[in-house]
């Protein structure tokens, strides 16, 4: 690290790299690009999470919020070549970006602490690069508030990740406190300086004596996969060091290892050494376009993982491109048949963009007026459809909400903001509910959705209402009852005549609404007898207790009609009318809809989720070990519809923002008692 940023003549050339900074919420992500960012000279000074001055956090929900809410990229130069971070938001409601984003990444740059609280977090994000097959480095921040030796905190974090976590340093300390490194790789020690580049120090004494034990260890588990290596270490032979970082390199890229580096963000402590591990061990943009099988061609290829819709500049596709030379105004080809003009090519940097005229393998560049091609896109300027790179599909949806225009005016502007906002983060869903006709907006939890309605109201000016979204509760009825409709109306010229008898009974649960005749001698003309079918589905459409009636079964037996007076529309009201006054007398009963409630979750919150869910009328079906998920557990429950609304918001606070669950509707049940008393006065308060 004490070295000079500066590029030497023998600096190799490998093309622009993409790294993705991903990890826990809060582990430090921006300020680490912050650091990155000023260590190599790409801003003039240090901006703060906390300030509002990051470029990482650069957008006004962030820095309100102060957290990232969506991804960030920043290129910047190093030792003579490009690199593109990306910086990806930590929590889990806004993980969407996250997964759209590594397909795109030649590796990662995991980044979390000494927190085993955070471990479940920690194994969610492993986990997606494990099965991407992208190579990452863990680097364990906040260093300097460390309480645990390494070894205990590396025993803690092992867990988490499914190949071993190799130390590539270990600290010096003085006293409690870390002053420096060892490089067990370079077989160097350095002394931290804050804000400033470290210095080489003598290895001597109890740190020599740890530093060779740590080195063996490290070169241990690098021989698991180099017999030559294993023979050396057998044989008491010093291994070669450019041989030890070949091995480091091989064994990262084949994802066999994780190195874990040290140092603190804030400090800008370790920031160095990390590019450098950066520069040497991470694969480049070929060997990316490799691993995605990107058809070696001459026309560029490239993949979308970020839309951005700007307040007034139009859609802005961030991408990727793998192969061959992008120029602006190519017409381009998506995966998905689609195609459109490239109308700007942009470098990106944080908010402090530069037009650029073309974009080659391995550049990271925002695109104008794509309209056609969506994020998780891959498009290419050939004249076929190029094969989809990647598959990247949104977490299912937990919460929702209800929305309304505040202003009439504005229900065109809502649905227009909301169709970007969602083009923007696919995680987010539009629903229009037929039968209530509200929108309802799905997410991934309360932040979720609240950063939605801001960006509604600050970046496109729409003002909502908000409220949760209705149950769809139903009622069905117990008893069976005949029941006459009469409708007669005479008002001049021809009048209305309709008159029905309707045999109304129960049906099994799930069977719906049947309809059948068994009128004799034309009672009712068979021309009417659709009409009465009509009718009767109209009376079912609320029932007494003020929800639509299912699973009833409706017979026409009788009636009668006037050869002038009688008329399609008036047996369909006479039939709505008998439908109408028998439903009271057929015991109605209100029937809610049932959920299949699958939950995961840590094993050592799952006493918390068992508890959650008898709380909300749930009923337990079982739990098991999740399986290929070290320390977690699945359980599985029926849950009414109306106890899962705000589920997540507690789900999520008992596993520490971890766990998450999915739901499928399994059967509708009866309610009675005062349940069903405060569920109709509550209707019907609302309907008022």
């Amino acid at each position: 690290m004490g070295q000079d940023v500066k590029s030497s003549p023998n600096t190799k050339q490998s093309g622009p790299r993409c790294i993705a900074l991903v990890g826990p919420f809060q582990s430090g992500k921006t300020t680490l690009l912050e650091a990155i960012l000023a260590r190599t000279g790409a801003v003039p000074r240090v901006g703060s999470v906390d300030a509002g001055t990051s470029v990482g956090d650069s957008t006004p929900e962030a820095r309100q919020h102060r957290m990232g809410l969506s991804l960030t990229a920043a290129t910047t130069q190093f030792m003579g070549e490009s690199y593109t971070f990306l910086d990806c938001p930590g929590s889990v409601e806004f993980a969407h970006d996250m997964r759209a984003a590594l397909p795109a990444v030649d590796a990662a740059i995991v980044v979390c602490e000494a927190d085993e609280r955070k471990l479940p977090q920690l194994q969610l994000i492993l986990r997606e690069l494990e099965d991407l097959g992208i190579p990452r480095f863990l680097f364990l921040n906040k260093i300097d508030r460390a309480t645990k030796r390494i070894r205990e905190v590396l025993d803690s974090l092992q867990p988490a990740s499914r190949i071993p976590l190799v130390l590539r340093q270990i600290p010096i300390w003085n006293g409690d406190l870390i002053a420096g490194y060892v490089d067990l790789a370079l077989e160097r020690a350095f002394v931290y300086r804050e804000h400033k580049p470290s210095e080489v120090m003598a290895l001597e004494g109890g740190d020599l004596d740890r530093e060779k034990e740590a080195r063996f260890s490290m070169l241990e588990k690098l021989a698991d996969h180099d017999d030559a290596l294993m023979e050396q270490l057998l044989e008491d032979i010093p291994p070669p060091r450019d041989a030890v970082f070949d091995d480091l390199a091989r064994e990262l890229r084949d994802g066999l290892i994780c190195p874990v580096l040290l140092g603190s963000a804030l400090r800008e402590n370790g920031v160095m050494r990390l590019l450098k591990a950066l520069r040497h061990e991470a694969p480049d943009v070929t060997e990316t376009a490799t691993r995605l099988g990107v058809a070696t061609a001459k026309e560029a290829v490239g993949y979308v993982f970020k839309t951005n819709h700007l307040q007034h500049g139009g859609k802005l596709s961030l991408a990727r491109v793998f192969a061959g030379t992008l120029n602006d105004g190519d017409t381009v080809l998506s995966s998905n048949g689609e195609s459109a003009r490239v109308s700007g090519i942009h470098a990106v940097n944080g908010g402090a963009d530069s037009k650029r005229s073309t974009a080659g393998a391995g550049d990271v560049v925002a695109l104008g007026k794509l309209d056609a091609i969506r994020t998780g896109d891959t498009f290419a300027t050939g004249k076929a459809a190029p094969a989809s790179l990647a598959d990247v599909s949104a977490a299912p949806p937990v919460l929702a909400m209800a929305l309304a225009a505040a202003d009439r005016k504005d229900d065109v502007k809502l649905g227009q903001s909301l169709q970007r906002l969602s083009e923007e983060d696919p995680s987010l869903t539009v629903i229009h509910d037929p039968q209530t006709h509200d929108i309802v907006l799905w997410g991934q939890g309360e932040m979720h959705l609240r950063v939605a309605l801001e960006r509604l109201k600050e970046r496109y000016g729409v003002s909502v209402k908000s409220h949760p979204p209705a149950i769809g509760y139903r009622e069905t009825i117990r008893k069976a009852v005949t029941q006459r409709g009469r409708h007669k109306k005479q008002s001049g010229g021809h009048g209305q005549f309709g008159d029905v008898v309707l045999d109304v009974k129960p049906l099994q649960r799930g069977e719906g609404f049947v309809f059948a005749e068994t009128v004799v001698g034309g009672a009712v003309p068979r021309n009417y007898i659709g009409a009465v079918e009509e009718g009767a589905a109209d009376g079912l459409r609320m029932g007494p207790l003020g929800f639509p009636v299912v699973d009833v079964h409706v017979t026409l037996t009788d009636g009668s009609y006037h050869s002038v007076d009688s008329s399609d529309q008036a047996f369909r009201t006479a039939a709505r009318i008998g439908i109408t006054e028998a439903l009271p007398q057929c015991q109605p009963v209100l029937l809610e809809p049932i959920h299949t409630v699958e939950i995961v979750c840590p094993t050592d919150a799952t006493a918390k989720v068992n508890a959650i869910l008898s709380g909300r009328r749930g009923q337990i079906l079982g739990f098991d070990t999740r399986e290929g998920w070290q320390g977690w557990d699945m359980v599985r429950a029926t849950m009414p519809e109306a106890e899962i609304g705000d589920l997540i918001v507690e789900l999520r606070s008992a596993t520490a923002g971890a766990g998450s669950f999915t739901r499928s509707f399994d059967h509708m049940a009866e309610v009675t008692g005062r349940t069903a008393d405060q569920i109709i006065a509550a209707h019907r308060q609302v309907a008022a």
